[in-house]
């Protein structure tokens, strides 16, 4: 395939095994780990946790990734499209109540073909950084429930100097729309989420005002009831991190963001503990369940 899946457009020849484009990586899918996970928002997880699949590469190269071993330096197990769907399976019969797909933009069409056309008995969850194409994600309407995207900036310096992305904003909100245009407002039964957009900001230590203008956007384009927001403390640095990037976001900064999202009106949503913010929420990439 000449791959134009995501807004890089790179147009890379990617095959079965060949690798290519900014995600580096070939059309079938390749992944790290498949595992009932325990740290995603308390609507995904239910009792025994959200069935996920972490898949390997990524179309933004953050530095700040702490998934970076599969995002960037391609650690992980090509596996096939039957493979992908007994994955799903077997993380259903032990209990997961969604499926839960990290990173799985640049897998868009192999992903399709593992769901089928049947309806699933949990919600299929679109986990992705939101640098996403509207024209990619009308190819999963019907298909994916829940949206899961990041919302990372507002602001195109930020954007540019951590994620090589300047555009990001444009293209995220783009995304972002679309979702809600598939989903409508989200619906809960139970405590779980079975439909709709979560959308997720990481605090990152010295960007206040980015968080700020994510908040804004995210206050004045929807009303109560419509979205959930998640905002995150947990940014770690990651070897090497240097300047700003180089520690933890302060009580301080976060207490700030927090006071400032509700003082915007967002009250459906998460805030988070500062204590997440440790190496060991980060699971191990072992192949396991791959």
């Amino acid at each position: 395939m000449i791959c134009r899946l995501c807004p890089r457009n790179c147009g890379a020849k990617r095959t079965e095994t060949v690798s290519g484009g900014v995600c580096a990586m070939p059309a079938l899918p390749v992944a790290a780990r498949a595992m009932l996970h325990r740290w995603e928002e308390p609507c995904l997880t239910g009792e025994h946790g959200a069935g996920t699949v972490f898949f390997s590469g990524c179309n933004l190269r953050c530095v700040f990734c702490q998934n970076a071993p599969i995002s960037q330096e391609g650690a992980g197990r090509p596996v096939t499209v039957s493979r992908l769907r007994e994955i799903f399976h077997e993380l259903i019969a032990q209990g997961a109540a969604c499926l839960d797909l990290v990173t799985p933009t640049h897998f868009t069409l192999s992903i399709l073909e593992a769901l089928g056309e049947e309806p699933w008995p949990v919600p299929v969850v679109w986990n992705s950084g939101g640098y996403e194409k509207p024209e990619t994600l009308r190819l999963l309407e019907g298909r994916v429930q829940v949206y899961l995207p990041d919302l990372k900036y507002a602001l195109p310096g930020p954007a540019e100097m951590y994620s090589g992305a300047a555009d990001y904003f444009d293209r995220a909100s783009a995304a972002i729309l679309e979702m809600f245009r598939q989903t409508g407002p989200y619906r809960m039964e139970g405590g779980l989420l079975k439909s709709g957009v979560l959308i997720r900001h990481l605090i990152l230590p010295g960007e206040l005002e980015n968080t700020r203008r994510c908040i804004d956007w995210v206050a004045e384009t929807f009303r109560p009831g419509e979205v959930l927001f998640s905002l995150m403390s947990q940014y770690t640095p990651q070897p090497g991190a240097e300047g700003r990037l180089g520690r933890h976001v302060t009580r301080a900064e976060y207490r700030a963001a927090a006071e400032y999202m509700a003082n915007c009106g967002i009250a459906d949503g998460y805030t988070q503990e500062r204590t997440s913010a440790r190496e060991e929420y980060t699971p191990e990439f072992d192949m396991r369940g791959i």
